[in-house]
């Protein structure tokens, strides 16, 4: 069962919506781009559809709503600490395509299920969000390889969207938002997943120590030491990267008074693998490169037995800003893990 909803009025539950919950969805910062005189895509809290940007891929995740980019998590002063409280109790709601909302799939994982230890800070906000599935096109983006990581079908939603001419057709999931729409034109719809994209990615069959030891002699590694700017954009776009890393400020030089905050990191960032006495495990483009592959499309699944971490988004090929292509690199490892595996039969 489905329904067909004009703008206007879909403006109007989204009004009424809002006494709930805060509603975000992937919208345009006209002149905040890469370049003075481009735009970028990115979530942030809406209040109509004509906000919504649903024909273009957004430039970053949705992992920024759930995951500030810097985020204050604690204050304190003279001795004694204060945890941070969310500024607005109302739960959450978001716009997101399939690859994302299996992205936060992810994110549980390392932040709930990661260990005896949950993240108290994602988990309050974990657990107001409810996703609404908004339909790609029929192949995705010319980036994009969902269908191969398997993150092309999402379940975790409470009802779908599709965008059409004069309004939005809406998937309903039989629960407590068809109160909102039961009083519109009844339709028949569902949400069709993306079944084929336009590139596809081989998964390297990593099935031994010994192969894994051998990956990290590769040559192929050295050809990023002479590309890579070591900046980080690919892992501030990717969906799944979770690293972050905290500070403190001092309100002034003069008191003990402050905030500490905790901020994205990025494994390809120097220092990131620095540890005290001056030790540092990954020291050129090209380890760092290999450790966040093998994490994308090995590390995570060996650890969890679920799914790879990555989901096929593509926002990394479209940010790096000399080209490198994570895409390249995956289906390139595949070919040479599988000479390696002839190798060692």
């Amino acid at each position: 069962m489905g329904y067909f909803i004009s703008n206007e009025k879909f403006d109007q539950i989204m009004s009424r919506m809002s006494g709930k919950y805060r509603i975000y969805a992937p919208k345009r910062f006209e002149g905040q781009g890469r370049y003075s005189d481009t735009d970028v895509i990115r979530y942030d809290e809406i209040s109509s559809t004509k906000e919504i940007v649903y024909d273009v891929k957004s430039t970053y995740a949705v992992k920024e709503v759930l995951m500030p980019l810097n985020q204050t998590i604690m204050y304190f002063t003279e001795g004694k600490y204060t945890e941070s409280q969310l500024k607005d109790e109302r739960d959450i709601l978001i716009f997101a395509r399939a690859c994302d909302i299996n992205a936060i799939k992810r994110f549980d994982d390392i932040y709930l299920k990661n260990g005896s230890y949950e993240d108290p800070y994602y988990k309050r906000i974990r657990e107001k969000t409810k996703f609404i599935l908004m339909e790609c096109p029929a192949k995705g983006w010319d980036t994009c390889f969902c269908v191969s990581m398997e993150a092309n079908k999402a379940e975790e939603y409470v009802f779908g969207v599709k965008f059409v001419e004069d309004g939005i057709m809406i998937e309903s999931r039989e629960n407590e938002f068809d109160e909102y729409f039961n009083e519109n034109e009844k339709k028949d719809f569902t949400v069709t997943p993306v079944l084929e994209n336009q590139v596809e990615v081989r998964i390297p069959e990593i099935n031994s120590k010994e192969i894994e030891n051998k990956i990290k002699t590769l040559d192929m590694w050295k050809e990023y030491n002479k590309r890579c700017l070591e900046c980080g954009s690919c892992t501030v776009a990717c969906s799944t990267c979770t690293c972050f890393t905290t500070y403190d400020i001092n309100y002034s030089s003069d008191t003990d008074a402050g905030e500490r905050r905790r901020m994205h990191a990025s494994c390809h960032i120097d220092g990131f693998s620095s540890i005290a006495g001056g030790h540092s495990f990954r020291n050129t483009p090209g380890d760092k490169m290999r450790f966040k592959v093998l994490h994308k499309i090995h590390d995570h699944k060996a650890l969890f037995k679920e799914y790879q971490m990555c989901v096929g988004c593509g926002r990394c090929d479209e940010r790096c800003p000399v080209s490198i292509s994570f895409i390249h690199a995956v289906n390139r490892l595949a070919q040479e893990v599988e000479k390696l595996n002839k190798e060692v039969k």
